[in-house]
């Protein structure tokens, strides 16, 4: 294929996303040829900010962009069905040819390339108010920024365009990531103090000046940028708009998954047709008659990462072995255990699970059982189990910014009151004894930097546990080639004498898969792009 056959295909897949979505296109006037014509009110307006957040990021059915499924490309769990793609992202079976990568990277250019012709005609639709017309403009440009964000942790350098995409620019080299960074972290904390800084009564999902800054301080963390991302945390913190909700097991059942002031970023469940969601599918177990899948399902390494009650490691416990922890999880548990997985011996619907009884659907070799043996109880309700649900969830919670304080004053060694009192702060509400867990005790009075590290490290990850945040927080670190080298294992029991754990599958990671590899049909499209190292 000649490079002018690559470009022109490049325009055409670009002008494709501009008109891909068919929600959008179901419009007042669906004889519509011009762009003028489909784009002319504020409604218009809001069904282009909708389909710009729902067929990339808040998706309430596409388990391949499901914020929880991401898990499922890490140490925290196994995804079963190879065609979600975090299956052979965890384990390490991929190369340049591996349909994943095309899939993201083409699904974000598509809708960049939407964004930016959106934003280049924002004064095309009549609305006579300039604040709203103001409003729906920076939050498609905050959603755009949301999409560099995504693809330079992802690849690293990628192709950079704020204007619609023409031939001249679409042969152009990528753009190196950090100079991309420093475009576009001064640009969300600009548009973010253009927005309202309350959350909307409706359409709550759209960014606000509060949940833009979260966003770019969950990204000025990944990037390294700690003094950012504690000054936004700080500005958030005191602004008073959120905080933690008393009970953590809540807000992800029904009883405040929709009445809490800890979610700063939602999905956008109130816009969507029918209002199903299908969390109890993708994450519960099939109970006799009931629809669940067990798609995703904590493993071995999530359950044995949950410390004691009191914040002792499983093996530095002064209670119990580490033997007598791995045989029944439940003992002595931080109280997020019991809020987050259930398995083997626990409670569903009154019956106890039984995942070595053949005759049980909870078996653990049934298809539509956990290999693991151990389910997610985040986002499963049994309310669920027999109908369809409609959960409302949290992309980014007010507990996030407390630990991404905590965590970025740590990295910079300055480990102050502020910083205790933000982990404090989620270990109480968790449930923890603070009699013990309380981080000013003496006993962390002689703590390391290192130690805090790991102590922050661990707090994140079973705070967020199944909320999407463990793969990049693996990649971040760089220690995905440590946790994810482990072989994927499930419950453990007592076999003659010694531990026994169910096996899944072998995994791996390589240095270079710090960064994804662009898929060969990518670089024949886009004459710009070079391949990442390793790949």
């Amino acid at each position: 294929m000649s490079v002018m056959r690559k470009v022109i295909y490049f325009i055409v897949f670009i002008s494709v996303g501009l008109v891909g979505c068919e929600d959008f296109l179901d419009k007042t006037d669906p004889t519509a040829t011009s762009f003028d014509e489909f784009y002319n009110d504020e409604e218009d307006l809001r069904r282009v900010v909708y389909s710009s957040y729902y067929d990339v990021f808040t998706h309430h059915a596409n388990r391949t962009t499901l914020f929880y499924m991401q898990d499922g490309k890490s140490d925290n769990a196994y995804s079963r069905l190879e065609g979600d793609h975090h299956q052979r992202i965890a384990n390490g079976d991929f190369n340049s040819n591996t349909e994943a990568f095309s899939y993201y990277y083409e699904l974000q250019m598509k809708h960049l390339g939407r964004l930016n012709t959106f934003i280049a005609n924002t004064d095309v639709p009549y609305v006579e108010d300039e604040a709203t017309r103001t409003k729906y403009e920076n939050i498609l440009k905050g959603l755009r920024i949301w999409h560099y964000f995504k693809l330079t942790f992802r690849w690293g350098d990628v192709p950079f365009h704020l204007e619609p995409a023409d031939l001249s620019n679409a042969t152009q080299p990528t753009t190196p990531k950090e100079e991309i960074l420093e475009t576009i972290f001064p640009q969300a904390i600009e548009i973010a103090e253009s927005l309202p800084e309350e959350e909307y009564t409706t359409d709550k999902y759209m960014f606000n000046e509060y949940s833009l800054k979260a966003l770019t301080m969950r990204y000025a963390l990944y990037n390294e940028r700690y003094q950012m991302a504690v000054d936004l945390a700080r500005e958030i913190m005191e602004s008073g708009n959120y905080e933690l909700h008393p009970n953590y097991g809540d807000l992800f059942q029904y009883e405040a998954d929709s009445d809490n002031n800890e979610f700063i970023i939602h999905q956008n469940q109130e816009s969507y047709s029918g209002s199903t969601t299908y969390s109890f599918r993708d994450l519960g177990p099939h109970y006799r008659t009931g629809d669940g899948q067990s798609y995703l399902v904590p493993l071995k390494s999530l359950v044995d990462a949950y410390w004691t009650l009191n914040g002792y490691r499983i093996d530095n416990c002064p209670q119990h072995t580490k033997r007598e922890h791995e045989l029944n999880p439940n003992l002595h548990r931080d109280p997020r255990y019991e809020a987050s997985i259930m398995g083997h011996g626990d409670l569903f619907y009154e019956d106890t699970i039984d995942i070595y009884n053949e005759n049980s659907p909870m078996y653990h070799e049934n298809e539509r059982a956990s290999e693991s043996g151990y389910w997610f109880k985040k986002f499963v309700s049994e309310a669920d189990a027999f109908s369809s649900g409609n959960f409302e969830f949290g992309l980014l919670r007010y507990a996030e910014v407390l630990l991404t304080y905590a965590e970025a004053k740590i990295m910079m060694n300055e480990i102050d009151a502020s910083v205790k009192d933000a982990i404090n702060q989620v270990r109480e509400r968790a449930g923890l004894d603070m009699s013990e867990a309380d981080v000013t005790l003496p006993r962390y009075s002689a703590y390391t930097q290192d130690q805090w590290i790991d102590l922050i490290r661990n707090e994140r990850r079973i705070e967020f546990a199944a909320e999407g945040l463990r793969y990049a927080d693996i990649k971040r670190w760089r220690t995905a080639e440590e946790v994810l080298n482990q072989p994927a294992l499930g419950h453990t029991r007592e076999v003659n004498g010694e531990l026994q754990s169910l096996h899944i599958e072998d995994r791996s990671f390589e240095p270079h898969n710090y960064l994804w590899p662009f898929h060969e049909n990518s670089l024949k499209v886009e004459p710009g792009l070079e391949q990442n190292p390793g790949y």
